[in-house]
């Protein structure tokens, strides 16, 4: 028998965004995680390269993988064997395949709301059971040790995120520490999503390997890397359970794309050029923060990292689909609804990513400055 899952609502109203560009609209994208910026030049050069010369086939590319691991060394100081590095087509058929080696059916699997959508949707279309955490205002929306201690039973599983979306909240190095202890301490298996390291305003921020090396770490080139298109990612296994996982790995994805291998490898030295993308975020960050006064938003989480605001617009409605889509259809910003990422309370919040360029960014704040105003007058009368 097969499971019920709730769509992903954003991509309703990303439809609705394209038809109305079809229709001559100007419209800007701000309801995924899609960085406006393409792949690094270095990347682009070495595919190009790789297509006069190489017929590809089936791969996992040796010298990515050993990169990689020099990357967890050079980043976060931490050894980790090339061999546990498990290349994937994005992170989310590595988040399938961290889920499906990692559980039984019918485990219960921890997770934050807010959260990613796909976490819970994709949880329970694995026959998972997800055990969804309130993490609101009163926990700056992280996740912490308290949360886990307070289950009974524990779960089997939790999936930790940070940066995290929709909040871009960060969890500091202690509270990392206590997470990974009280892990240890009731059995409690991690899945580290650290797709948004690199994305960072608030410091630098830590694997879940330095406190947890058995973690299982899910990672892709989506994100920092600026490579959404290539379905490059990969997972970092327990060293005693990396056969484990390659097999499914394997067997549920073969392996991932070998021109975007090529070009991820190529990618892995390209800082210059990618933390010049994180400063345009930085500055698409800061425009959106002074401007949400104006926008009548006061209460967000904190965006310390990633490329997302997440605002209470409870003021304004219960019911955040109906919102963004006729925010879109009126302003052509199209956003993602809260409800995507809370089942519960996400009907008065929306997901602003500003991952878009510059000037895509001081457009939409001035169609969204005096439509926000006149919903507001449309409330009141």
């Amino acid at each position: 028998m097969t499971v019920a899952i709730d769509p992903f609502y954003a991509m309703g109203v990303s439809r609705i965004a394209h038809e109305l560009k079809r229709e001559g609209r100007s419209i800007i994208h701000m309801e995924f995680g899609q960085p406006s910026t393409g792949a690094p030049v270095r990347a682009i050069a070495a595919a190009h390269a790789v297509l006069d010369r190489d017929p590809m086939g089936y791969w996992e590319s040796p010298e990515l993988k050993a990169r990689l691991a020099r990357r967890y060394h050079d980043v976060y100081g931490l050894d980790v064997s090339p061999e546990r590095i498990l290349l994937t087509c994005g992170a989310s058929p590595g988040l399938v395949c961290a889920l499906s080696a990692g559980f039984a059916a019918g485990a219960r699997i921890a997770i934050a709301r807010p959260g990613y959508v796909a976490y819970r949707n994709a949880i329970r279309a694995l026959k998972l059971e997800p055990v969804e955490i309130p993490c609101g205002e009163e926990s700056q929306y992280r996740l912490n040790a308290a949360h886990l201690a307070a289950l009974d039973p524990a779960p089997a599983g939790v999936i930790i995120a940070s940066p995290a979306n929709p909040t871009g909240s960060i969890i500091p190095e202690a509270d990392l520490e206590a997470l990974a202890n009280v892990c240890r301490e009731r059995g409690i298996r991690i899945i580290s999503d650290e797709i948004y390291h690199g994305l960072t305003y608030a410091g630098p921020t830590l694997s879940m390997l330095k406190f947890a090396p058995d973690a299982v770490v899910v990672n892709s080139f989506s994100k920092y890397f600026s490579m959404v298109a290539w379905r490059l990612g990969w997972l970092v296994a327990p060293a005693d359970q990396v056969t484990h996982y390659r097999s499914y790995v394997a067997n549920l994805f073969l392996t991932a794309p070998s021109l975007s291998q090529h070009a991820g490898l190529a990618a892995l030295d390209c800082a210059e050029e990618l933390d010049g993308h994180v400063r345009a975020y930085a500055m698409n960050r800061q425009l959106m923060l002074e401007a949400l006064p104006r926008l009548g938003l006061t209460a967000i989480a904190p965006p310390d990292g990633a490329f997302y605001i997440y605002a209470d617009v409870g003021h304004l409605t219960r019911d955040s689909l109906a919102f963004c889509e006729k925010m879109v259809r009126e302003t052509g910003v199209a956003t993602a609804p809260g409800i995507d990422f809370d089942p519960v309370d996400g009907g008065r919040f929306i997901r602003i990513s500003f991952a878009v360029s510059t000037a895509e960014t001081r457009e939409a704040i001035e169609r969204l400055v005096p439509w926000f105003a006149q919903q507001k007058r449309l409330c009141a009368s």
